[in-house]
């Protein structure tokens, strides 16, 4: 099995259409459609099914073409890694951040990293933390990054613990639930889910935490800018890492309640797979992440600072 064929299987697959996927490997069609028979007759199944719409892959060929691109990340970060290692500071990092991460740790950490390596693309994906964990099993990013959970599955993953946070609640500044002065009192407010569903969110364990049933839902969400959007300008309730809420960019238009109950306690960190050897870029990134955490911690990130005040 050569690895120029599975490209053209995977070319095929990703675009569709065999003239399409013949322009992007850069051979004729009838070159293309050869390789890919190669690999039908090698495997002795049928991989793609043919229409007049294009292509599409059989259940053979889907399970082929998830292997055939986990194999081309795996050559990509090694040549990556072997060019890193000789000193030539190149390649790319794919990074997956869940809205929490985006929004405390990300900002800084990309500002001071690419300054010290320009030439290393950086991938940041914002996700969910399930999602984000699939992504991490399979390849598809190299680190994540978002609040690490106590059902954390032990022995598969490497958790660099990065900073402690509080999720509080807040409102837009004029909202009446700002009049709140226990959890209980929040019980009928329309809250913002960060989560796929009713089940997930922190908003949910906060309450449960306190021996309260979760809060009604008013939005769910998987942005950051949806978070902050809705919180804003409607009259929502949603639990915000508190280093976020009293930066002057957000702070002029949320306010945080002072509830009789301390907020959600969290831990940020980044995490990686357990079986895996961290590059050296890797491993600067890292760095860097604990960097951007010490200053978010001193509250002397550069979205901290009032210039940045767009009011």
């Amino acid at each position: 099995m050569k690895l120029v064929t599975l490209n053209a299987l995977v070319a095929a697959i990703e675009e569709g259409s065999l003239r399409s996927a013949a322009r992007r490997a850069g051979v004729s069609q009838p070159a293309l459609t050869k390789m890919i028979r190669e690999l039908e007759i090698e495997l002795a199944t049928t991989l793609l099914t043919r229409s007049s719409r294009g292509v599409t892959p059989t259940a053979q060929g889907k399970v082929l073409y998830e292997r055939a691109v986990k194999a081309q990340r795996e050559l990509r970060s090694a040549v990556d890694e072997i060019n890193q290692m000789d000193g030539r500071l190149i390649g790319e990092l794919r990074v997956g951040a869940v809205p929490l991460a985006v929004m405390l740790l990300v900002p800084e950490t990309l500002r001071t990293f690419v300054q010290e390596f320009p030439d290393i693309r950086l991938r940041v994906a914002e996700e969910l933390y399930v999602a984000q964990l699939h992504k991490l099993r399979s390849g598809e990013v190299d680190i994540t990054i978002g609040g690490i959970p106590d059902d954390l599955a032990t022995g598969e993953f490497f958790v660099e613990p990065l900073l402690k946070t509080t999720m509080v609640a807040t409102v837009r500044k004029d909202s009446p639930w700002l009049k709140a002065k226990e959890l209980a009192d929040l019980q009928s407010a329309r809250w913002v889910y960060t989560g796929s569903n009713s089940e997930s969110g922190y908003a949910k364990l906060f309450f449960e935490h306190h021996g309260l049933a979760a809060p009604k839902i008013g939005a769910i969400v998987n942005s950051t800018l949806a978070l902050l959007s809705l919180v804003a300008s409607g009259d929502y309730v949603a639990l915000m890492p508190i280093q976020i809420a009293r930066l002057p960019i957000v702070a002029q238009f949320v306010s945080i309640i002072e509830l009789a109950e301390a907020g959600y306690e969290l831990e940020v960190g980044a995490i990686l797979r357990s079986d895996s050897v961290p590059s050296p870029v890797l491993r600067n990134l890292i760095a860097h992440l604990h960097r951007a955490a010490y200053h978010v911690n001193r509250g002397d990130t550069p979205l901290s600072d009032p210039r940045y005040n767009l009011a």
